[in-house]
């Protein structure tokens, strides 16, 4: 039985992947507006309603690898060691994440560029920001029981992060996007660390 439910992950895994990166092909080379629901589920050879079981719209197709990186960036966080404190926690899983997923990785550089230019995709972004924060502070929180605290933290990080990502696309990639982040967190003070 679990062969069988592997199995089944497996293949819901990839249709997921087939779907968001033909919604992410099609956003690319049409624009957002010129891509229609149906017309992902036809490129990656799937019905409207198979596309329906995985996202709410396009753009959140669009969206789902920033979402990947996100939630692995949240699991990073928790499987650091118990003892460590929150900020070095932070730094050293964003460092692994960037070791696990070198850049530039071209759909996310993709991603990156239709964000930065199509309002409905900046409204999803900044929900799952929001979401992001949360999920951080509820990790945080183990390492930091001051609440507002590790709330702030998580926002700091997160803050940092986007000054990191925005700063190395400005300078179109001339600098190593880990070694920039990297050295930005290192400049913000927390206490206690």
């Amino acid at each position: 039985m679990e062969t069988l439910t592997t199995l089944r992950e497996q293949k819901k895994a990839v249709t997921r992947r087939s779907l968001a990166a033909a919604a992410l092909r099609l956003a690319m080379e049409h624009g957002l507006d010129g891509v229609t629901v149906e017309d992902i589920a036809d490129e990656a050879g799937v019905s409207r309603r198979t596309f329906s079981n995985y996202f709410t719209s396009k753009e959140d197709a669009v969206l789902d690898a920033d979402r990947e990186r996100i939630r692995a960036l949240v699991s990073l966080v928790e499987a650091r060691p118990a003892d460590e404190e929150a900020w070095p926690a932070l730094r050293a899983s964003t460092a692994e994440l960037y070791r696990v997923r070198p850049l530039p990785d071209v759909e996310w550089m993709a991603q990156l560029r239709l964000l930065r230019r199509h309002p409905s995709l900046l409204a999803h972004q900044a929900g799952a920001q929001v979401a992001l924060e949360r999920d951080l502070t509820a990790v945080l929180v183990l390492r930091e029981p001051d609440e507002e605290v590790a709330r702030l933290m998580a926002a700091t990080f997160l803050t940092t992060i986007r000054t990191g990502i925005g700063l190395w696309l400005e300078g179109a990639g001339e600098q190593q996007l880990p070694d920039l982040v990297d050295r930005l967190l290192s400049r913000v003070r927390v206490q206690g660390t």
